[in-house]
């Protein structure tokens, strides 16, 4: 069916013709040869709590990638990891975490006034000085700017006084933390210091809404909402809605696309894909049943912990683990897939293989032929 931009009846979207547009522009249908760069600017960021995700998320979306890429972009600081969507670490071109950082401050309004009564006598302004001259001097800790500031503020909560650095600038992450095949503890400066750039305003959400719909869409208002973390975005929607396309779902929900969009046929195959925990296209909208089954959800996650997802045919089918591996001559490491629903040997044989592909990415020299690839006993959640 036919989208429309009248006041006839959009076309009904199912989950499957909705999962298979959400693929193709997450660019998970079929691997891409785009450069690293290009890929993180298109997904508006990857979701970067773990420091070992950003490297998955590309390695399931591009054909010929390599840590060492990443790896090289975030040593020169053309991508950086910063607080923006959802308040949540997300690694960014540097022009995006100039851009979208501001975009998102509303929503660090919000987080600083939960720690308000922790912050009583404070004067904000000033703290948000103080920080700036710590940081800028050199990185800092986490630990280091709550102890500086609390000598300054002795009677306020030290977690909520960190809090407040973290909300009122944008604090990035320094390397060599997130760089692949290195370690190092959390230190944080400007991004303005870190990528020797000035500040900018906060930009009109509107060109974020259409990246928004690039790469998640066909979506609706509270899909793009609790993507980005910010509220009445409703306006925006309808101010761009002359120039976009709309449907409906099979709950009723309006869904804004843009005109020119890929919207495949809903038996486009869709081969399976090892996604690391909290990517962005199982957290990308509010109705996640485009890609996780009514049935699973919650299913690849426990409290505050996330496991590596699998999708098959599209939708998530089983999550993973890896041990880690080792160098060259250790024990074998071992690769656990736990099926949440029935996969046929076809289907068994398919996900081996593509775990057989990224295991020759990304472990480490010499280990991926020895890895032990096993399928734990199904279990039947309904």
């Amino acid at each position: 069916m036919a989208a429309t931009k009248n006041s006839a009846a959009p076309a009904v979207l199912s989950p499957r013709a909705l999962n298979r547009a959400t693929l193709e522009r997450q660019l998970l249908l079929r691997r891409t040869a785009m450069p690293a760069k290009d890929a993180v600017h298109h997904l508006v960021g990857l979701q970067a709590q773990n420091t070992r995700p950003p490297y998955y998320q590309l390695c399931a979306r591009l054909e010929g990638f390599r840590p060492a890429e990443l790896a090289a972009l975030m040593e020169s600081r053309e991508v950086a990891r910063i607080v923006t969507l959802r308040s949540t670490i997300h690694l960014h071109t540097a022009d995006d975490v100039l851009s979208l950082r501001p975009l998102v401050q509303p929503a660090r309004d919000r987080e600083l006034r939960v720690f308000r009564a922790g912050l009583t006598g404070v004067d904000l302004g000033r703290l948000r000085s103080l920080a700036t001259g710590l940081v800028e001097e050199r990185p800092r800790t986490p630990k280091e700017i709550r102890e500086a500031l609390h000598a300054e503020w002795p009677g306020a909560d030290p977690r909520a006084l960190g809090t407040a650095a973290r909300c009122l600038l944008p604090l990035v992450q320094v390397t060599p933390r997130g760089v692949w095949g290195r370690s190092g503890q959390v230190a944080l400066t400007t991004a303005e210091r870190w990528l020797g750039a000035p500040a900018r305003p906060a930009p009109a959400p509107d060109a974020a809404v259409l990246r928004y719909l690039a790469a998640f869409g066909p979506a609706s208002v509270k899909d793009m909402q609790a993507w980005a973390g910010l509220t009445r975005l409703r306006e925006v929607f309808e101010r761009l809605r002359p120039g976009l396309v709309t449907f409906r779902d099979e709950n009723g929900v309006e869904l804004f696309d843009l005109p020119d969009a890929p919207r495949p046929p809903e038996d486009t195959p869709a081969p399976p894909r090892f996604l690391p925990e909290f990517d962005n296209v199982l957290l990308g909208h509010a109705d996640r049943g485009r890609v996780i089954p009514p049935r699973f959800h919650g299913r690849n996650g426990k409290g505050n912990q996330a496991y590596g997802s699998v999708l098959v045919d599209g939708f998530l089918a089983a999550i993973w683990c890896h041990d880690g591996g080792g160098a060259p001559g250790a024990r074998p490491s071992v690769l656990t897939v736990q099926p949440l629903a029935a996969l046929g040997p076809a289907e068994r044989d398919a996900v081996t293989e593509e775990a057989r592909r990224m295991l020759s990415v990304m472990a480490p020299p010499g280990t991926a032929d020895t890895c032990d690839i096993r399928f734990a006993a199904f279990v039947d959640f309904g």
